[in-house]
């Protein structure tokens, strides 16, 4: 005879997990406090002359006009412009990963003890709030007008994003690594080279292509104070009301951005 199956009785269904009240709470009066400023930034921003842009766009045709018949007769004078605000955005992330790097470190919480990673936060704070005009203003004054200014310019605020992302991928670290580390008897530094630095290093490149490829763009509106570059002759074409050179300008501006954001996504790809 067969021994007769016993029937399992059914299980009642999990339970969704449910955040606790205080979390809820918390995030109701962060997502609160947004609507609440979008709702009192609507006037003072003139959302309501959206409706314009419509109403106009017969002007905006006549204005753009301008712009139909590039001036290609010194594009090798452009191209020249261009690749010096490269070079310029080159040497200003360099800078800025230099920098970057040790402020990255000094801020992270699960390296620094907070005497230290307080006010060098702070510090990342400043050099990130100080627009680049003011800081490529402040550099003339010491090194003069030309590409140095932008590179200085940029250096600065791009290390101080920089150090803020780097920061915060060093605090996402796994511990196990570091503690393998630190139980050879090594030291603090030897455990951020060996422990910390390998398991950064991949998003930091990336970050740092990032910022490399937002200082080139960047780096044009420089031209506006003097650093030299295309965003000097852009500005000219624009005073000038030259629209046919200023078409031409935008249009290497384009293809070189388009450039180094194929190369840049080579190259995280290789990261990956």
């Amino acid at each position: 005879m067969s021994t007769p199956q016993l029937q399992q009785a059914p299980t009642a269904p999990l339970a969704p997990p449910v955040r606790p009240l205080t979390q809820r709470l918390f995030d109701y009066i962060v997502w609160g406090t947004v609507i609440l400023l979008l709702i009192a930034s609507f006037g003072p921003v003139e959302l309501k002359r959206l409706p314009m842009l419509f109403r106009n766009s017969g002007n905006m045709r006549e204005f753009t006009a301008g712009f139909m018949h590039p001036d290609y007769g010194e594009w090798r004078t452009y191209v020249a412009a261009m690749w010096l605000t490269i070079e310029m955005a080159l040497w200003g992330t360099l800078l800025a990963i230099g920098m970057a790097i040790p402020l990255g470190l000094a801020a992270a919480r699960n390296v620094s003890p907070p005497w230290i990673q307080q006010p060098v936060r702070r510090l990342l704070d400043l050099l990130r709030a100080i627009p680049d005009l003011v800081v490529g203003t402040m550099f003339i004054v010491a090194v003069g007008l030309g590409p140095l200014t932008g590179v200085l310019a940029i250096a600065v605020n791009t290390g101080g994003v920089l150090g803020k992302l780097f920061s915060e991928a060093v605090e996402t670290v796994d511990p196990r690594p570091v503690e393998g580390v630190k139980a050879t008897g090594a030291a603090g530094l030897q455990q951020i080279v060996w422990g910390v630095i390998p398991q950064v290093a991949p998003l930091w490149t990336s970050y740092a292509l990032y910022r490399f490829e937002s200082s080139a763009r960047s780096a044009t509106v420089l031209g506006l104070i003097g650093a030299g570059g295309i965003g000097q002759l852009l500005f000219d074409s624009l005073n000038a009301f030259r629209f046919d050179q200023t078409a031409m300008i935008v249009i290497v501006i384009v293809i070189a951005v388009s450039l180094i954001d194929l190369l840049s996504q080579a190259m995280r790809s290789r990261l990956t």
